[in-house]
């Protein structure tokens, strides 16, 4: 059974300069219907090394049923009233409570700092919600977790089964038509339609490394990224590559999936190089993103006089077409 509430939690920034540490707001509760807690907040934080933080905490105001886990949701809202892009916070955990201990949260739930460009009111929206498992063992079938992503890992490579193999740099996977055709419309013309590769055993790829194919058909059966760099050097290079093979073969998650972790790796030392893989292979998300840190005025003064940046307008002028006008922004 599941019960939950939610409050604004509002306070004035211009106020709370007169707090100390450890000092607290008036506190206020929040329900759930069936069982209640006080919020508790610490402007200057709480407890010694703090200062720089707003400390958050949840006090239940009775005990709690050992049966009972307990989820505490907060994030930061805007002056418009929703969640800023820049100023959100959020944080969730759980708790199953245990020896009567009813009281949970975090010292240090947002730099103060981050507060000021609010100016006024500063609102968190608090949640509470409550889990009770009620099972006693007499009224319910026990059900076991799904396990068919690691079943479905366990595929991966596997002879079992396996309708169709394929050669990659001099190494040989194993695979399975209806799989590879359900999850890529590239794979289902060539492994299922009319082109040569249907009536193959062992189809040969080119272009395309082991790593890279071991990554992509990792992901074609269980739908998550996983790489096998040894450094951010080679981890970089295997994304990039990867992506490559995504859009080869039409897997648009898979796709985004390396644009992002590509963008949390990118420095103004390889940003034309991100730029140049993710015009190259179709990926606009990751192209904009990259233009946007290379038309940042100081970042443009670095990168402009790169080898990399002259390759970029030899190889995609259309590229730096695009850049120019939103320099002038």
């Amino acid at each position: 059974m599941v019960s939950s509430g939610f409050i604004e939690y509002k306070f004035d920034y211009q106020q709370i300069h007169k707090l100390a540490i450890g000092e607290r707001l008036p506190a206020t509760t929040i329900s759930t219907g069936e069982h209640n807690a006080k919020i508790m907040c610490y402007p200057h934080g709480f407890g010694y090394g703090n200062g720089e933080y707003i400390s958050l905490f949840f006090v239940m105001l009775k005990q709690i049923d050992p049966k009972i886990k307990v989820i505490f949701e907060a994030f930061l809202i805007g002056k418009d009233g929703t969640p800023s892009s820049f100023h959100a916070k959020r944080t969730m955990q759980c708790w199953a409570f245990q020896d009567g201990y009813d009281w949970f949260g975090w010292h240090r739930f947002v730099m103060r700092s981050d507060l000021e460009s609010l100016d006024g009111m500063v609102t968190f929206i608090c949640g509470l919600v409550v889990l009770r498992n009620d099972d006693d063992g007499d009224d319910h079938v026990a059900v076991p977790p799904s396990n068919l992503g690691s079943q479905l890992a366990a595929m991966v490579g596997s002879a079992v089964g396996s309708d169709v193999s394929f050669s990659v740099g001099g190494e040989t996977f194993h695979a399975h038509r209806a799989v590879l055709a359900a999850r890529s419309p590239v794979f289902r013309a060539e492994l299922l339609g009319s082109m040569a590769e249907a009536t193959m055993p062992c189809v040969t790829l080119r272009d395309i490394e082991p790593a890279t194919f071991r990554a992509l058909l990792h992901f074609v059966y269980t739908d998550v990224l996983q790489i096998e760099g040894s450094s951010s050097t080679s981890t970089t290079d295997l994304l990039q590559r990867l992506l490559a093979a995504a859009d080869r073969f039409a897997l648009e998650r898979l796709k985004l999936m390396c644009a992002q972790k590509l963008w949390e790796s990118v420095s103004v030392e390889t940003v034309i190089a991100t730029l140049c893989c993710a015009e190259m292979h179709s990926c606009p998300e990751l192209k904009n993103r990259c233009i946007d840190l290379v038309v940042t005025k100081d970042n443009f003064m670095e990168v402009a006089v790169t080898k990399d940046y002259f390759h970029l307008g030899l190889s995609f002028p259309s590229v730096i077409e695009e850049i120019k006008p939103r320099l002038k922004k």
